[in-house]
């Protein structure tokens, strides 16, 4: 096995870990891109060029920086000031390790796979790209249609109009109500009139 391929995993696997343990989403999202490049990486040392090349413009280039993008529009990102990893870090590690097993021993047990080793398919990333803007350019250009029209939606519901938030000494957000304006004070002399005394005006 390559040396290459070796590190290529460990840092994805490194990345995978740190996505969903670090408390702040906008470092979780970075780490997701990382580890998104690090599957694309792999697919390109195994000589899957069309695949590794699409994770790298869609999963890379288009799903987590929308994922960035919406973190940093919807202002979610920001963390109070605790620790660094989230408390139940422990238990998603676990919970990972125990799947990478089942998934392991499943697919290493699986009769599915081929005795023989098979020769590597005859399409390229050319044949695949001329299909796809020829005979395939109509669902193509759908597919972009619907994305875009995707963001537009999250940017709108991201500017939506909110009601002003101040932030308290423990590191939470109060909403801030709103202020009514004061009705002037009478004067004590209209409302408490002095009483009049022997008969005088």
């Amino acid at each position: 096995m390559p040396v290459t391929l070796i590190l290529t995993a460990i840092v994805l696997l490194f990345a995978a870990v740190a996505a969903m343990s670090l408390r702040n989403l906008v470092h979780c999202a970075l780490m997701l891109a990382i580890s998104f490049s690090g599957i694309a990486a792999i697919y390109l040392q195994l000589n899957a060029e069309f695949v590794g090349f699409t994770e790298i413009l869609v999963y890379v280039g288009a799903v987590a920086i929308l994922i960035v993008m919406a973190i940093l529009l919807t202002r979610s990102g920001e963390a109070p000031d605790k620790s660094v990893l989230t408390s139940g870090w422990a238990a998603g590690v676990a919970v990972t390790a125990m799947v990478f097993v089942i998934l392991g021993w499943a697919i290493l047990n699986s009769t599915g796979l081929p005795s023989t080793v098979t020769s590597a398919p005859s399409a390229t990333v050319k044949n695949i790209g001329d299909v796809l803007m020829t005979t395939y350019v109509l669902p193509l250009e759908i597919i972009a249609l619907m994305l875009t029209a995707a963001m537009i939606g999250a940017v709108i519901i991201a500017f939506r109009e909110e009601e002003p938030k101040t932030k308290m000494e423990d590191g939470r957000w109060k909403m801030e109500q709103p202020s009514t304006p004061s009705t002037p004070s009478m004067p004590s002399s209209i409302l408490h009139p002095p009483s009049s005394t022997g008969g005088q005006p």
